[in-house]
Order: structure tokens, then sequence, then C-alpha cells
């Protein structure tokens, strides 16, 4: 098979081989293919039908390792991309299988029933009856074994196959669960037991294998719920077919599977599960005898299946199953450390048997209980289940004399019809062994309370209420006592000699069984107490007569123990709250710590990482660079290799040509280009040998040639005319041959017109007859073929009128709706118009509103701005009031101050006369003092009333000035024509000097003001006078400041 073929090819040249019959070639091409490199490429579409056409030929062939073979490697090609393919191949192989022993027991059958006896007087043949020596099968035993059996095998074979395959893969989990259930199928059908307990070997091997590979990339997660119920499912599908398949064995093991799986699950499973896994449990104990296990998963399932029952007589035999199987329960092993043990003694017991406590740790754990059951704790269940109101009238007889009433020479006679009415029952009967050890122990407690010897004739008399095949005889009767004896729950002896059994008492011993004094529950009625018992309990009866005769003769000690006992209380209460503070610090410094050693321990846990992690990384990197180190060497070895090998190649090319005679160092001394330039010149040489070689040869055949024509041309002379002579003569033959062909055809077609002729009248009757019928035919073929063409054109011409109505409606129905979308248009746009202009008479509106609102918001602030500015005029008349009463004080007290105050700051002589000379004291007039004209005064009085003085007079607003005074003032022009002296040295400290020179600038800056100052300064007078005499000047309103909607 060509490695390059494509699948198709390979596919159809497998098809060619199987149908010339050679199925095997097919197969082995198609593994040759399976197995080859390219397959891992190719896409899985083109790569299926190869797969299925493989499997068919495998099953066919029965080759079972070669499908498992191809089924593994197309696994590994498609288990990532495509599960569902290798599923398809799987289920596709199964089936064929399946099929296969299908057909085989068809093919078996019909075999069985074609063996049909040819004498019928001969009762066998000699063949039958030397098979018949030979092996006792029968006819169709051997058929099927010889049919049935290798399709069964191969069978088998694919199902272990496919459970390999898809076995440890979460993505094909299904189909493997699929697969089990079908494998399952198979043994049952074919009651397989070997088969499935290998089976069961293999599903416990691939659970355990799930674990330990779950670190595998598509690795079965056992924590997915769905994951989980498939497996459970599976397990109780195995344990279904154990019980039905009667392999206890295995039962209890696939029990045990589902339990460990039950404890995985992170939910409770379903009631109808868990009843299933009950009864399959209760079925497991009966088989194995173990009766009180038995019991307990009967009740278990009581408990989950009691909801579901529909019907009374099925909720009334489920509870007297239960009851029944509690009371089976022998009373002897029960109350053992473990139960099934019946040759162990008392000593035995008292040791305590680890692998008997392990194994009934084991079945309790299987069961769900917390302890180990006993009989009492499981009737007890059963009654507070109301079980006994439920249960048949027989058993609830049988619970009365077994367990409450006290008849021990009554007891078997009473019991013997309802165990025959039990017997009666077959799911019932299985019960009436265990309950005649029940019984005998009863009957020997119950005999061992009232005597202490019994005859042995008198107990078989008892027990001889039992019929066969009930009935027991003296060895039994003695084996039992023997028994019971050794397991220590009855002090009893048989006297043979006597023939008496004794029921020994000693009462200086221990209880009967060591498990009696720990379970707590008594067996059997009591009639009286034993005297073993009133020795044992003498202590305890006296201390508790004494106790009741002193509380009766003195009740004080009634009331000092209470007393006490409320002390204790009150001191228990009082210490309570301290310990109780003591316990939580205890338990918080416990927690702290704990958390202490928590935390040292993750920061070393983490530190530890850390390390772990950085050696780790170093320990790739340096990994890395050994990888890549070798890798480097690796290819310059590649490399060396192959340029020694070309070399080698090219050498030996050049040797075998024979065209170099050198040694073998010299071939290994010279590379690769040396070898490429003596490889090139010998070529070239070979060339001109060539063609010289060619040369020569040419002019040979040339030569040769020209001696062949010349001794040609007379031969040829001779044979030309040879030919003219025989084409002559055939000629001749050829025409004489055509004239008698041609003769004899005339005659003959004379003939047969001769014989024409007879028939011709009736030739043209008959062919004007069918002429007729034809031509009647085709007129009303005409006529019909009218008349469906008219009807055709009627039907056209009502399709063609009824698609122009069509159209025309449709054609209408647009123009409708055309112009309604364009009525709606205008109307939007009149809306839109409409809503356009409301906008604009709003806008307007509400631009008249904001008008008037900062109209009136102006005409306010005017009015507030007039009044403002009332008042401050009239602060200013009071403040130059008060500075001219001032002045007017200051200059009379003048000449007082300055002689007195000679630590005071001396002002210049002429500032003070100009002052005195300003002052409208002195001129008569009132006008404002000079701000910088002149020094100031000594005191501080005098500075500060000179500094408002000059402030008023400068704030003042010319305009208003005028209006206020009755007469203009001319202090301006005074003050201009005498300033005062700036320039006269101001005596004292620098604070005098520093004023002078503030006076002097003052002056000089004033007079000095250019003209284009002026302005400037007019508009700050004229802000200093609508800002008022606070001190504080009003700031303007720039052009893009923000005003609030109102004020817009």
């Amino acid at each position: 098979m060509s490695r390059t073929a494509r699948p198709e090819t390979i596919l159809k040249r497998s098809e060619e081989l199987i149908n010339v019959g050679q199925s095997s070639a097919a197969l082995t091409a198609l593994g040759e293919v399976i197995t080859s490199r390219k397959f891992k490429s190719a896409p899985i579409a083109s790569l299926e039908p190869i797969m299925m056409r493989f499997v068919d030929l495998c099953v066919e062939l029965r080759r079972g390792r070669t499908a498992k073979d191809g089924l593994l490697q197309y696994k590994n090609i498609s288990q990532n991309t495509q599960p569902q393919s290798i599923e398809n191949v799987i289920k596709h192989f199964i089936k064929l299988s399946e099929a296969r022993v299908a057909d085989a027991q068809s093919k078996a059958e019909a075999a069985a029933a074609d063996l049909d006896v040819d004498d019928l007087e001969e009762s066998e043949t000699p063949e039958g009856m030397l098979l018949g020596a030979v092996t006792s099968d029968e006819n169709k035993d051997r058929a099927d074994r010889a049919l049935v059996t290798p399709c069964l095998k191969f069978l088998w074979e694919a199902y272990r196959t496919a459970l390999d395959i898809l076995r440890n893969n979460a993505r094909l989990e299904v189909p493997y669960q699929q697969v089990v259930h079908q494998v399952l199928r198979f043994c049952l059908q074919f009651k397989r037991k070997t088969e499935f307990r290998r089976l069961c070997d293999l599903l416990r091997t691939h659970l355990q294998n799930v674990t330990r590979l779950s670190h595998h990339t598509h690795a079965i997660n056992l924590n997915d719920p769905d994951t989980l119920q498939r497996h459970l499912d599976t397990r109780f599908a195995q344990l279904n077919a154990a019980v039905e398949l009667e392999l206890w064995q295995e039962a209890f093991r696939s029990v045990e599977d589902v339990h460990n799986l039950l404890t995985m699950a992170k939910k409770a499973p379903r009631p109808s599960m868990m009843a299933n896994y009950y009864e399959k449990l209760s079925r497991i104990f009966m088989v194995s005898d173990n009766n009180l296990f038995h019991a307990a998963a009967w009740s278990r399932y009581y408990a989950l299946a009691r909801g579901n029952i529909k019907t009374e007589d099925e909720l009334t035999r489920l509870s007297s199953l239960v009851l029944l199987s509690s009371l089976a329960v022998p009373v002897i092993s029960s109350s053992a450390p473990g139960t099934g043990n019946l040759n162990k003694s008392k000593s035995d017991f008292l040791l305590g048997d680890q692998d008997t406590i392990s194994r009934t740790g084991r079945l309790t754990s299987l069961l769900g209980l917390s302890r180990t059951p006993t009989r009492t704790g499981l009737l007890k269940e059963a009654l507070s289940r109301n079980v006994l109101k439920r249960v048949r009238p027989e058993i609830r007889e049988l619970y009365d004399i077994l367990e409450v009433e006290f008849h021990p020479l009554s007891i078997c006679a009473k019991i013997e019809p309802i165990i025959a009415k039990i017997a009666e029952n077959e799911e019932m009967a299985k019960y009436i062994k265990p309950l005649h050890s029940v019984i005998l122990t009863r009957l020997f407690q119950q005999l061992s309370q009232v005597y202490d010897a019994v005859k042995l004739d008198k107990v078989m008399e008892l027990v001889s209420s039992f019929k066969a095949p009930y009935a027991y005889t003296r060895e039994e009767i003695e084996k039992f006592c023997l028994n019971a004896a050794k397991r220590g729950h009855l002090n009893i002896s048989v006297d043979h000699v006597s023939q008496a059994i004794t029921f020994q008492e000693d009462v200086f011993s221990a209880d009967s069984h060591p498990a009696a004094s720990s379970s707590g529950h008594q067996d059997s009625v009591r009639l009286q107490a034993t005297p073993g018992e009133l020795v044992r309990t003498q202590l305890t009866r006296l201390a508790t007569c004494l106790d009741s005769t002193m509380r009766t003769i003195d009740p004080s000690v009634v009331e000092e123990a209470q007393k006490a006992k409320r002390d204790v209380f009150a001191r228990a209460m009082a210490v309570a709250e301290s310990e109780h503070k003591a316990a939580l610090a205890r338990k918080a410094i416990l927690a702290r710590h704990k958390e202490l050693l928590h935390e040292r321990a993750r920061d070393e846990a983490k530190a530890e990482a850390e390390r772990a992690r950085a050696q780790a990384e170093a320990e790739q990197k340096r990994q890395a660079e050994e990888k890549r180190l070798k890798e480097q060497e690796r290819i310059k070895k590649e490399l060396e290799a192959v340029r020694a090998e070309e070399t080698r190649k090219m050498a030996q090319s050049l040797r075998e040509k024979g065209g170099l005679k050198l040694s073998e160092e010299e071939y290994a001394n010279l590379d690769t280009d040396k070898l490429v330039q003596l490889q090139v010149s010998q070529i070239e040489k070979e060339k001109k040998d060539l063609a010289e070689r060619l040369r020569v040869i040419f002019r040979r055949m040339d030569h040769l040639e020209r001696a062949y024509r010349r001794e040609e041309l007379p031969l040829l002379e001779k044979d030309y005319e040879r030919q003219k002579t025989d084409d002559l003569a055939y000629n001749q033959r050829a025409r004489k041959v055509a004239l008698d062909a041609a003769r004899e055809k005339h005659q003959s077609d004379v003939e047969a017109k001769k014989r024409l002729t007879r028939i011709l009248p009736d030739y043209h009757d008959m062919k004007k007859s069918i002429e007729g019928k034809r031509a009647k035919e085709l007129a009303e073929k005409r006529a019909d073929s009218q008349r469906k063409i008219e009807a055709a054109k009627e039907q056209r011409r009502k399709e063609v009128a009824a698609a122009r109505e069509e159209r025309r409606k449709r054609e209408e129905e647009e123009e409708r709706r055309a112009a309604e979308e364009a009525e709606l248009q205008r109307i939007k746009a009149e809306e839109e118009e409409r809503a356009a202009e409301q906008r604009k008479i709003e806008q307007a509106k509400k631009a008249e509103l904001e008008a008037e609102k900062r109209a009136e918001i102006e005409a306010r602030q005017a009015k507030l701005e007039e009044q403002a500015e009332k008042q401050r005029q009239r602060e200013r008349e009071i403040e130059e009031r008060r500075a001219n009463e001032k002045r007017a004080a200051s200059a009379a007290a003048g000449p007082t101050l300055a002689g007195d105050s000679t630590w005071r700051r001396g002002a210049p002589a002429g500032a003070v006369a100009s002052a005195r000379n300003a002052s409208p004291a002195a001129s008569g007039e009132e006008r404002p003092a000079p701000a910088f004209g002149g020094q100031k005064t000594g005191g501080w009085r005098d500075r500060l009333a000179a500094k408002q003085a000059g402030g008023a007079g400068m704030s003042e607003p010319p305009s208003r000035a005028a209006s206020s005074s009755p007469a203009p003032s001319p202090a301006p022009a005074a003050a201009s024509a005498a300033p005062a002296p700036a320039a006269a040295p101001a005596p004292g400290g620098w604070r005098e000097r520093m004023a002078a020179k503030q006076a002097a600038g003052g002056a000089g800056s004033g007079a000095s003001t250019p003209p284009s100052a002026a302005p400037r300064q007019q508009q700050q007078q004229q802000q200093q006078q609508q800002g008022g005499g606070d001190g504080f000047t009003e700031v303007k309103r720039t052009a893009g400041a923000y005003r609030p909607p109102g004020a817009r």
C-alpha cells in the first residue's frame, strides 16, 4: 500500500480486495495504514469509514487482538478532538459481535432441529452411540460448543477491549458505563459466572486507577454528582446480577463497592436505590446464615420502603418479615461480641477476638449503623415503628409467646401450630430453623428459673410437640445444651446416669456471659431472682433498707441533705461565672496560640514553597541550558554526520564510476568542494568520451545504410513485377466472385417478389384498416389535446386576470400607504412647526420676564445705592463737623502742647502755619484740608484729625461737594498758590524724617501728575466716591463675568 495514498483510495482498494475474496489481505492493508504515521495526521471524518471497515473485517475473521491494536491507535488520535468518533466505532464493533453471536445461536438451533432420524424404527445411530459413550453432552450442547462458544469468546474479548479503551477518560465515561451494562446483561443471558467474576475484578481495578490517575488531563472526577451517580447505578446493576447469578461472594464485594462510593457522595442517594441496597444485603446475609445482620438489613429496608407501599397486603407481608427476622435471631449468638461464631468459648470472648470485632464493624458500617445491632434493639426498633399492629396474627402470637409470656411447660405446644402456618409460606419458611434455636433457648432459660433439675424424658416430652421434619432427638437436645454451656449462656450439665439435666447456680459466680453485663438487656422473661443475684445484691438491698429506715426515723436528715445540696448548687453557681470567664480566657489564649501556630506554619510553608519554587526555577533554567547545549551539540554532530555521509556517497560514486584512482585515505582527506570539482571534471570527461563514441557509431551506421540501399535497388524492381502479376490475378478472381454473388442475389430477390406479390392485396387491406383505426385515435387525441389546450388557456387567462387584479390591488394599497405616509409626514411637519413657534413664543416670554426682572433688580439696586449715598453723605458731614471741632480744639491748645511735649514728634513751623491758615476757623469757610499739603502736627490726635480731614476732602466728589456747599470754595486755588514748604528738615528721629519724606513725595507726585494720568485719577476718585468713605474700593464688573439668569 502506497504511503502517499489518500484514505478514500485505501478504502476503495480494500473494498476491491474484499470483493475478490481476499479479506485477510484487505485487513492487513488497513492494519498497515492504521499503524502508519500518516494515519495520525489525516482528518477524523475520513478515518472513521476506514475504522468501520477495519472493525467489520476483524469481526468477520475473528481477529480480536488486531482489532484491539487498531482501536487503541484510533483512540490516541480521536480522544482529544472527537471522542464521539471512537464511541461510534466501539458501538459498531460491539453491535457486530453481538449480531455474530445471535447468528451463531440461530444456526445452532437450526442444526439441532435438522438432526432428524432417517429410520424411524432405529432408536439411535451408531455415531450417536459412540458419542454418547465418550461424552454425556446432548446434540444441542455439542452444536452450541461448536458454533456458539467461539462467537461468545470473541464477544467477551470485544467487551474487554471496549472497556480497556474507554476506561479512565471523562469524555468517554458515558459509553464506558453503557458497555458495562451490556456486559452485565451478557453474563445474565448466558449464565457466565466466571466472566462475571473477571468483570467485577476489572471494574474494581479501573475504579482504583481513577484515584491513582486523577492528575491526568481528562481524568474522571468522582466528586462530580453525575459521574458518581453513574458509578453507583453500575455497581447496583452489578449487585443485582450477582444476586441473580447466586454469586454471593461477588455480591458482598459489590456491596462493599457501593458502600465506598456512597461514602464519597456529597448528597444522599435516592431512597429507592438505598432500599434496593438493603434488600440485596438482606439476601446476602440470609445466605451466609448471619441472622442478626439479616434482620438489621430488613429493618433498614422497611424504614425506607414503607412510605412507597401502596397496598395493605404488601405492608402486612413486609412487617411480618421484619418482625419474624428479628425473632429468628438466635439469643445465644446475638449477645456475644460478634455473631456467627458458634465455636467460641467463654475465655475466647473474654479475650475479645479482634478479627471478629473488625468483621462485625465492617458489617455494621455497610448497614450505616453507628453500633453493632442486637436482638433486643431490633425488636424495640420494630415495636417503635408500630410493626406489631400490621403483622399477621400468627407472627404477633409468636412474639407474645417468645418475648412476653412465661410458660415453660407449654411453650412448645403453643408454638407448634404457628410454626406449621409459617412453613406454609415459602418466603417465611426459611426462618423456621433459626426460630427453633430461639425456642429451645427460651425453653431452657424458663426452666432454669423454675427447676434445679429436669429429667431428659420430661424435656423430650415438652419438645415432642414438634413434628417431622422439625422433631428433636436426644442427641440434638444434648448437643444444644453442650453448645449453650460452652458459650457461657446457660450453667447447665447433663447427667447421663440419672438421665437428667441440672441447672447449676453458683451464687458467687459472675454473670453468665461477659456480654450480658455490657448489653444491659434481658433476653427472657424472669419469674424470680436467682440465688446468685440475691447474693450479689445483698449489700445493695441492705443499704437501701437502712437509708429508707433512717429517713423515716429522722426527717431532719433529709432536710440537711437538701440544704447541703442547695449549698453545693449555690457554690457551683457562684464559681460558675468565674470558671466560665477563665474558660473563655483560656479558650481565647488557645485560639490565639493556634492562630499563631497556623500563621507560623503558613509562613514556613510559604517560605518553603518559595524556596522550592526558586530551586525549581533554577533547576529548570539549568536543565533548559543543558538541553540547549545538548541540542546545539546534537545539531552540530548531525550536520557533520550529514556532510561526512554526503562526502562518502560522493566518493563512493566516483570510485564506482572508476574515473579516479585514489586510496581510502585520500578519499577521506578530501572535502565536499574538492569532491564536487572532481565529480564535475569526471562528468566532463565522460561527456567527451560519449560524444566521441557517438560520432564513430554514426559514421559506421551511415556507411552501412548506404551499402544496404545499393544492394537493394535490383531486388526492388523484381519485387515490383511480381506484385503486379499477383494483383491482376487477385482482381480477376474477386470480380468473378462478385458477379456470381450478384447473380444469386438477383435470383433470390425475384423469387421473394413473386411470393410477396400474392399477399400484397391482404397487406393493403390490413394497412387501410390499421390506418383507419389510427386516424380515429389520432382525431380523438387531437380533440382531447385541443380541449386540454383550451382549458389550459382558460386557466391561464384566469390566472393572468387574477394576477393583474392582485397587482392592481397591491399598487392601490401601496399608493394608499404612500398617501397615508405623506399625510403623516405633513402632520408631523406641521406639529414640529407649531412646536417651534411655541418654543419661540415661550423664549420671548421668558426673555421679557428676564428683562423685567433685570429692570426691577437694577431699580432696586439704584434705590439702594441712592440710600447708601445719602447715608454716606450724612456720615461725611458728621465726620467733617467732628474734624473741624477737633482742629479748633487742637489749634487752641497748640502752644501749650508744643511747649510741654518735647518727647512728641515735632512738626515744621511752616506746616503748622499752613494748616492753621487752611483751617476753616481761620478762613471763615468750609473746605477740605489737603492730604499731602504739609507736614503733620505734633500729637497723634492732630495727625488722626489731619488724616480724616484729608481723606474726607479727597473722597468727596466735586459735583456732590458743590451741591452740598452753599458757594464754591477757592481752597484748591489757595492750596496751589501757597504750597507748604516740603523741603524743610524734619527734626526728631527717623519716624519724623520718614513722615516728611512721604509728605514731600505725595506733594511732588500730586504736583507733577502727567496729563495721561488725570483721567485715571478722576476714575479712581469716582470709584472712591461711589464706594463711600469706608476705605473699600468697588470692583468694576468685567464684560465676561458670570451673571445669574435673572440678571442677564
